[in-house]
């Protein structure tokens, strides 16, 4: 009960996190039921990134495939902290990280098993390896920067990417997915910088569209990807959609 009556910032922290376990487990048990679905009725070209170029197809299987990624990419950094957290994270972090990390996890899976032999890397022998080295993971402060990066990359991307999928269970599959990605992201930002979820950098000042969170384009989005992953990510013919 003491947690709950803290107001310091690890108090906060734990109820948040608290808040976004529930919040992920409805996206996720939800996505669970629709991996099932499968894409089977659809087949693509499997994408190729055995030869260190990965094109993303203009239709849902490549839209799909880099929503695959970016879930490959931030379980994988999720992972990576909570197996070596840095010396100043209390276990309120590494939990939220936990948590974190579970969802992410759960979402690649249901990519991957929605692309079925489409799934970029099915012909590849060895598992990318993705370079965190951009970011300082061996303090809490570091760490936390890393993950609002890559939260609000992934809100972006998804806000982008939505509204090109053609198929509509697909399309509300990543409406949930991406509601809990924004309270990732609200979470991550409020912990690397107080009071700051909602700020300006990340929300649209002006316009029809001012108050909502910012858009990435494809091409944005493999841009900013590019110094994490060992190939080179194409994705013009997602701005076609």
């Amino acid at each position: 009960m003491a947690d709950l009556a803290d107001t310091s910032f690890s108090g906060r922290a734990l109820r948040r996190r608290t808040f976004l376990r529930v919040a992920g487990a409805t996206a996720a048990s939800s996505a669970l039921v629709m991996a099932g679905c499968g894409n089977d009725d659809d087949p693509k070209p499997v994408p190729d990134a055995g030869t260190g170029t990965l094109v993303f197809a203009a239709n849902d299987t490549g839209i799909l495939n880099l929503t695959y990624l970016l879930a490959q990419i931030q379980a994988a950094l999720y992972q990576k902290v909570v197996t070596t957290p840095p010396a100043d994270f209390t276990a309120a972090d590494t939990a939220a990280f936990v948590d974190m990390r579970d969802h992410e996890v759960i979402y690649r899976e249901f990519y991957k098993s929605v692309l079925g032999t489409s799934v970029y890397d099915n012909g590849l022998t060895t598992a990318l390896e993705f370079n965190f080295t951009p970011y300082t993971l061996t303090t809490r402060k570091g760490v936390y920067e890393a993950a609002r990066t890559l939260e609000d990359l992934a809100v972006g991307a998804y806000n982008g990417l939505g509204r090109r999928l053609a198929n509509s269970s697909y399309l509300r599959l990543l409406l949930k997915i991406t509601s809990v990605k924004a309270r990732h992201a609200a979470f991550v930002r409020d912990q690397a910088e107080p009071n700051s979820f909602a700020g300006s950098d990340v929300i649209t000042p002006t316009g029809n569209e001012a108050g909502l969170d910012t858009v990435k384009t494809p091409v944005e989005v493999a841009k900013l990807l590019a110094p994490l992953v060992p190939i080179v990510l194409v994705a013009d013919n997602l701005m076609r959609l």
